[in-house]
């Protein structure tokens, strides 16, 4: 009796092509389907084990489905003047009935049952133009994210020019907020000196002498504070400015 007709369609028929650089793991996916009206189990092999990840690589399709088959390449030091001898065979067999154990299924099957498929494996590098043209996609991608994200709750910084000119703005408005208190503290300065002079100006003679040592550590103590504040905006402004120009 003939060997039967593999009843799956694979999807690419033939070739599985891994596209490098290898120095990281390279996925290549394997289309399964089943036209029939019978369940169809599979299992995949392959001519280098160690070389592969296959995800799943047995099971059963139901009439009518398809499957997806990850084939994953392992990293490797890749010879452009190598030739891969790597093949891969999809192995298929008519569900029976009442399938308890796979394992002996496949065991006891017979070489009339069983169906088969085999496809080569294939290593690209892309070429300058893949190059280009993978960049100019990336290009065209990113003002249509960027757009999308507007609206959301964190625009994105499409450009280095606005991250620039965002801190720009952010270091004119600590300047600026900087600068207003500065204001406030040197006007507060200047009333505090002035409430001190009416003080003086308000108390006896007789006790002008007796007071005015305290008087003049009161308002030594209240003119300070705000001495001492306006000297250190004076210095979160320089060093916001410096920033700026560096």
């Amino acid at each position: 009796m003939s060997k039967l007709e593999q009843i799956l369609i694979l999807d690419p028929p033939a070739d599985l092509k891994f596209r490098g650089p290898f120095t990281d793991v390279v996925t290549a996916n394997l289309k399964l389907t089943n036209p029939s009206d019978k369940k169809v189990c599979f299992k995949v092999k392959t001519t280098a084990p160690r070389r592969y990840c296959v995800r799943p690589n047995s099971g059963a399709i139901d009439p009518g489905a398809s499957i997806i088959i990850s084939v994953m390449l392992q990293p490797f030091d890749y010879d452009p003047n190598e030739k891969s001898k790597h093949k891969f065979m999809v192995q298929t067999i008519f569900a029976p009935a009442a399938v308890a154990d796979t394992e002996s299924m496949w065991k006891d099957a017979k070489p009339d049952e069983l169906m088969d498929s085999k496809l080569r494996c294939v290593f690209e590098l892309p070429s300058e133009n893949d190059k280009m043209n993978d960049v100019d996609a990336v290009s065209k991608a990113a003002p249509m994210l960027n757009s999308s994200k507007v609206d959301g709750p964190v625009a994105a910084k499409p450009t280095s020019a606005a991250l620039d000119d965002t801190e720009m703005k952010k270091v004119f408005e600590e300047c600026k907020w900087l600068q207003t208190e500065v204001g406030k503290l040197q006007e507060e300065n200047r009333q505090l000196k002035d409430d001190g002079l009416r003080l003086r100006k308000a108390q006896r003679p007789d006790h002008i002498a007796s007071n005015s040592s305290s008087l003049m550590g009161r308002d030594v103590s209240t003119s300070s504070l705000p001495s001492l504040l306006v000297v250190i905006a004076a210095i979160f402004i320089g060093f916001f400015l410096g920033k700026f120009i560096l």
